[in-house]
Order: C-alpha cells, then structure tokens, then sequence
C-alpha cells in the first residue's frame, strides 16, 4: 500500500480461472506492446512487477485457444493491483475477459502497520476537510493533538516531531500552513486533495529505504495532469478558493498541473475574535515526461505562505467562555513561507530493475514577534498604546533550507530475488536570528526568566545516509525482508546503523500472520542543537519497534487486522533545568519559545498497545472503516521516573464511512472518540502569587481531562452547469456541539485556572466546479 516505493513503480498479479472456477495454469500473461510477460502457475496465478505507473492491456494466451485482451487496467506507483480474471470458452462469440475491479496491495516489503487512503476518501469524507492529516488521524493509534484548530499527527504514542513527510519521492520538514521550526503540524495543509493520487501511512516497523523518524511515515503521490486536452476547474470552500489546470506536453508524452489557493476570511473581516485573521496561499505544481519507453522524468513543487496577528485589541474583551484567557494579554505576529522541490528522473532496466535518481530542495522562513502586554505591570488607555509600548519577549527571523541528492535502485537477483538498495546525502543551511531577552517564564519552574538567549548564527551541517534490502520468499508461504541503513549525522558528530527485520506468513489463502521489528534514530532538531551550547552534544532519538500481527482479507476490498506492537525510546531530549519535562511530551504547539530548552539526552520511555481495524474500500456504493486502539504510554525526564505522556490516550475508537446514495449524491459521516488524555494541574497558590501559571511538580501528568467524542456529517450533490459538473457540498463538525476540553491554561488576569474548550458546532459548505 506505498502511494510511492523507493522506484515509484508499480505491479500487478492476479488469478486466472475457466467459466467452472477453476485455475488456468501455464497461460502466457503479457504487457500489450511489450515484451514483458510471465507464465500462471499451476494455481492459475502470476504477477508482473516494475511497473511504470500508468494504463495496461495485458494479453493472455492459452495453448490451442487465440490471445485474449484485457480491458485497461491502471498501475500506481509503489502498489500492487491485484486481479480476478474469469476467461471465455473457447466457443463464445466474443473473446473478452471478466475482471473483477482490482484492489491495491500493499508491495511485499511491507509487512505490518501500513494504510492506503486514496483521493475520494480524503475529498469526500466528513470532518477531514480535505486536509490529508486531518483523515489520517481516523487510522488505528494515532490520536489529535493539542486541539481542533490543529492537525498534527500523534502516532502510537510518538511527538509530531517524530513523523517524516514524502511527497513524490520530496521529503518535506512539514505539510501544512503556520507552521514552526519546532512542530510538525499546523493548522491546515498545504496539499490540494485533488492532486493526491494516493496516501501511504506507515506506523511502525517500516523498511530500510525511509530515511530515519521514529513514529511514522506519510507518503503521498500526486496525480498527472490530464494528457488529453486543457482542463480545469475552480473551488470555494471554508478554506478558501483556489484553482487547478491541467494540460498535456507534446504530444501526450506528457502532462503539468497547477493548484492555486487562497484563504479568503479576510476579504470579510479583519478579526475573527483572535485579533485578527489568518491568511495564506498554497500552490502545488507537478509536471511529467517521458523521455522514452524507459526513461520518465518529473518535477514537482509545493508552496505555502501564510501570515496571522493574534492578541489584544481596542475593542472590549470578548466575554465568549471558550477564548484563551491570554489572547487579550499577548501581542503575537507571524509572517512564514515554506517551498519544497524537487526534480526525479526514473530509469527501467528491462525487466530486471529500475532506479530513481531524485534531486531536491525545500526551505521555509519563519518570522514572529510575541509581547506580553501583562506581564511588565504597564498600562496605556488603548491597547494600540499599551502595544506600542511594551517589550518584545521573544524574536525570531530563522531560515532553513535543506538540499538532497538520492539514489534508490531495486533489482531481482537469482538468490537475493528482489534487492533494494541506495543512499541520499543531505546538506543543511540554517541562519537563526532569535531573541529572548528576558528569559521565560516556563511552567515547569518556579523561578521566572529562565534562560534569556540570543542567536545569531548560520550553520551548515550534512547528513549522508545508505540502505540495503532484501524481500526473500524461503517457501510457497513464508516471506522475509531483511536489511539496514546507516546514517552519519555530521551536525551532532554520530554514526548510526539501524536493522530492520520483517516476516509474512500465509496462513490460508485470506489469513496471514506478519510481524516486524527495526531500530530507528532521529536528528534532534537544529534549532535546538545551535540555541545552547550543550546541546550540540545531543544523541540521535531511538526507537525500537516490535510488532506482530493478524491480517484478514475477506475480498479484494475489504479486510481485517489486528496487530500489537512495543516502542522502547531512549536517548530522549530531556531538560536539564525541569527533571520531569521530556520533549516527547511537546510539539503540537506554536510557542517556541516554551520548549527552547538545555537538553541532555537520558530521557527513555515506552509504548505498548493493540490495535483492531475492518476496513472496505470503495466498491458497491460504500466504503468504511472501523478500529479500536488501546494503549499506553510512559514517558520519564532527567529524573528517570516513567510517569503518563501527554499523548497517552488509553482507547481511541474511529468509525468513518460513506455511501452513494445516487450518482448524483454523496453522503458519509465520522465518529471519533478518545480517552482523556493526562494534564498536569496548577500550583494555584503559587501561580496567583507569581500571577503567572505554574505546575504541581508533585503531579505531573496525574491527572486526565474528561474524553473527547464528536460526530461530523457530510452530504455532496452534483449538478450540471454548461454540460459541465458542479460539485456543492455541506457538512457539520460536531453535530451534536459537544464542548470538548482542549487543555488547562492559567488565567493571569483572574488568577484562576481554564479549561479551554474545543470547536464547537460547526458549518461547512464548498463548491467544486470542472471545465
């Protein structure tokens, strides 16, 4: 189920059988116009790999009867279409195959933990917003962050610091709009859902080839423009409005696409109650060509910029319960742009390999400027005035910029059958430019203005990395992929090498059993390697994951799993000052500066669940999924005392789906529930005398906030405009308008402690118009 492998190709295998069901053995299978063919066993089967993506006819020859044609079949990148062909008597009047509609496997290195979401199900279902992150947070074990207005990734327990993002073959540091050097999520993403061909989602024990994180994989392939004729089509949604436009190349050799989007809310209103309004535009751009039958090359950008003012305003305080107590107390402005390209160019080997060479660059730059208006005990008639006059506490002007060279080969050899190899080498170039000059007042200590900093610094650091791999079948049932990678992390002076182990074992046809187990390091971040000076002696993050498994596939769309698995972390960034404060427990916020910290790395932890899924891809009218995850999570600081992590959710339960009631109406809806995830509550004495928020040390994460539920619906209509079609939908997030708990937050002014709330009842409606 990779949306793209490290060749971005694809295969196909399949079942032949007579009219009476049964196998048809020693039939010829081949690729029309080609001189790729295989022979079906003696069980009717065969398959046919390295495959460019694209349309297929194959040509089936049985002895004594003609060669019979396919309908056209589609091959995607880095997926394995699976086929049921049902072929004709020899005395029919029409020479056609029955095919049942292919399924997508997952390519067979991949052993456990690995989801496919395809592009309907991200544009269409209800509470995903057309946002990739948003739908992949309904997959078994990963849970939401710190509120709604955010979409990090919280997988099996890890940081969304610990998930690596790949979009045709371009790692990408972060997907998503308002985003900072010190998270991996945002607000919303930067990727136009109708671009996205397929969703790849690795959760644990994944494969050498992936460069090291050590909670999750995000891979995303992009669709080809259309290689027919020039087409288009305009949207308008909560989101924003934007616009794709597609065309062919020369001669349907190949294809360009462009997505432009812009948010619009502030064309209505210059405060939506925060003190002001997001802005942002994203473009997505993709162009493809083939060189020759062999030779594919292709291109591909992402954009995002964005800016928002958050903070104090002349107009009387809002009096709404569920707005942030400091809101009226800050001055917050943000100004960011981030841009990832990349050029890859795919070469076939025959029928015995392909290889990609790729050639990427992304870098992002994040200015921000944050007051506190309160904390200096000023005052001034306006808040104009009380802006103008109050200091800045924190500064930053940081850039970073990260360029790659990659190669990935795979080839099918006599004894190691199919062998993956390759290696990338990283330079990274930061400038930061950070200010905090009064130090900061961090929860964890109740002593105030700790740590004032200043950086001004560029840096340039490498990272060179190569894998090997292997994917053996040592029988008719049991398949092992074996293998490694090593890693040199310059900008920390460490080695690494990392070995991966995966096994399946057939059970019977529909069951197997699958299990993995790999070690996996991460790079601490870089901006907090340069900020103190003992942190450039940090370690790599490790992980190590064990998981095993039950896989049940019911038919060529539906299928059932359960899986346990164990992440034992160690060397976790850990703060010198705060015994109890692991950087495991951060990352889904926007205050930098709360996490700029001295940091050893003795921080361990571990992580322990089980997971059960029923998933139906979309095949008669409907698809859906249900799972259940139960878990838990420790975490332990410099102190070594392993306490809740602040993503410790013990059950999380998703049910999603979606029905065509018509061919002219969609409906689908989602329900998501998780338990209450830990907090730590407030010395309240102390935080009214230092009038600012300060935590019982003594009960660090001791106490749970109450469970999450909400239910989104979701209905689309098509209509028919000029001959062309209108797509309008509307939806409602959390229908039944449960005011579900965010976290816990000192109110300064009150000297009392909020529970801040999550989105309420909330409306969408969109438009989608083709040309």
């Amino acid at each position: 189920m990779s949306a793209q492998d490290t060749a971005g190709v694809g295969a196909v295998s399949g079942t032949l059988h007579d009219l009476a069901g049964k196998p048809v053995p020693d039939a010829k299978v081949c690729l029309q116009a080609s001189d790729r063919c295989t022979v079906s066993s003696d069980k009717g089967t065969f398959r046919l790999t390295d495959l460019r993506a694209g349309q297929y006819k194959l040509v089936i020859t049985v002895t004594g009867q003609p060669p019979i044609t396919s309908p056209a079949l589609e091959i995607r990148a880095g997926l394995e279409a699976t086929l049921d062909l049902d072929l004709p008597r020899l005395d029919a009047l029409q020479q056609s195959i029955t095919v049942a509609e292919s399924a997508f496997a997952p390519t067979e290195e991949l052993k456990t933990s690995a989801f496919l979401v395809q592009r309907y199900e991200i544009f269409k279902a209800a509470g995903a917003q057309q946002d990739v992150s948003r739908y992949v947070q309904t997959l078994p074990g990963v849970g939401i962050g710190t509120n709604d207005f955010r979409n990090d990734l919280i997988v099996r327990g890890g940081s969304p610091l610990e998930n690596l993002f790949v979009v045709d073959n371009v790692e990408i540091p972060n997907i998503n709009n308002f985003a900072n050097f010190a998270s991996a999520g945002g607000t919303t993403t930067l990727l136009d859902a109708d671009l996205i061909r397929d969703v790849n989602f690795l959760t644990g024990g994944y494969p050498a080839p992936f460069v090291n994180r050590t909670s999750s994989v995000l891979q995303i392939s992009q669709r080809e423009g259309s290689r027919e004729a020039f087409s288009g089509r305009l949207s308008v949604g909560s989101s924003g409005a934007g616009g794709i436009f597609e065309g062919p190349i020369r001669k349907n050799k190949g294809s360009w696409i462009v997505s432009a989007k812009r948010s619009f809310i502030d064309a209505f209103t210059k405060d939506i109650g925060i003190g002001g309004v997001p802005v942002n535009y994203n473009f997505n751009t993709k162009a493809l060509y083939d060189l020759s039958p062999r030779d594919r090359i292709w291109a591909v950008n992402i954009s995002g910029f964005d800016r928002i003012r958050l903070g104090a305003t002349d107009k009387k305080p809002s009096s709404d319960p569920d707005r942030s107590p400091d809101l009226d107390l800050l001055d917050i402005r943000y100004n960011g742009w981030r841009s990832a390209s990349g050029f890859n160019w795919q070469r076939l080997y025959g029928s015995s390999g392909v290889g990609l060479l790729g050639v990427t660059h992304s870098e992002g730059n994040v200015r921000q400027t944050v007051k506190d208006l309160f904390r200096f005990g000023l005052t001034a008639p306006t808040a104009t005035e009380l802006i103008a006059k109050s200091p800045i506490l924190f500064r930053e002007n940081n850039h970073e910029a990260e360029t790659t060279l990659k190669y990935d080969l795979t080839v099918y050899l006599p004894v190691l059958e199919k062998l993956q190899a390759g290696g990338n080498f990283k330079t990274f170039r930061v400038r930061y430019d950070t200010q905090q000059p009064f130090g900061q007042d961090n929860p964890y200590s109740p002593t105030k203005d700790l740590n004032p900093f200043s950086l001004l610094k560029s840096a340039t650091a490498y990272q060179a990395s190569a894998y090997v791999q292997s994917t053996i079948n040592l029988n008719s049932r049991l398949n092992i992929t074996w293998g490694g990678r090593f890693d040199n992390y310059q900008a920390i002076s460490k080695n690494r090498v990392s070995p991966r182990l995966g096994l399946s074992y057939r059970l019977t046809n529909k069951l197997s059993a699958r299990a993995s187990y790999g070690i996996f390091y991460q790079q601490p971040l870089l901006l907090f390697v340069q900020a103190f000076p003992q942190n450039r002696g940090l370690n790599p993050i490790r992980a190590t994951h064990t998981v095993a498994g039950l896989v049940w596939q019911f038919s060529p769309t539906m299928r059932a799993s359960v899986e346990g698995y164990q992440k034992l972390y160690s060397n976790y960034q850990v703060s010198t000052q705060f015994p109890s404060f692991s950087l495991a427990n951060a990352g889904d916020t926007f205050a930098v500066t709360d996490i700029l910290l001295p940091y050893a790395s003795a921080g361990r932890g571990r992580v322990r669940g089980l997971e059960f899924m029923v998933e139906k891809k979309f095949r008669d009218r409907w698809y859906g999924q249900t799972n259940l995850s139960l878990s838990k999570t420790r975490h332990a600081g410099l102190d070594g005392i392993l306490r809740p992590g602040t993503y410790d959710y013990p059950v999380i339960f998703n049910a999603l789906g979606g029905y065509q009631l018509t061919k002219k109406w969609d409906v689908s809806a989602r329900f998501v529930y998780l338990a209450g995830k830990p907090y730590t509550p407030f010395n309240e004495p102390l935080s009214r005398l230092q009038r600012r928020g300060i935590f019982d040390l003594a009960n660090i994460n001791a106490l749970r906030a109450p469970d999450y539920a909400r239910l989104d619906i979701r209905a689309d209509r098509t209509f028919t405009v000029r001959g062309k079609p209108l797509l309008v939908f509307i939806g409602v997030q959390n229908v039944t308008n449960r005011r579900n708990t965010s976290r816990a937050s000192w109110d300064r002014a009150k000297g009392e402690v909020r529970f801040n709330r999550q989105l309420g009842l909330f409306p969408l409606i969109g438009l989608d118009w083709r040309f």
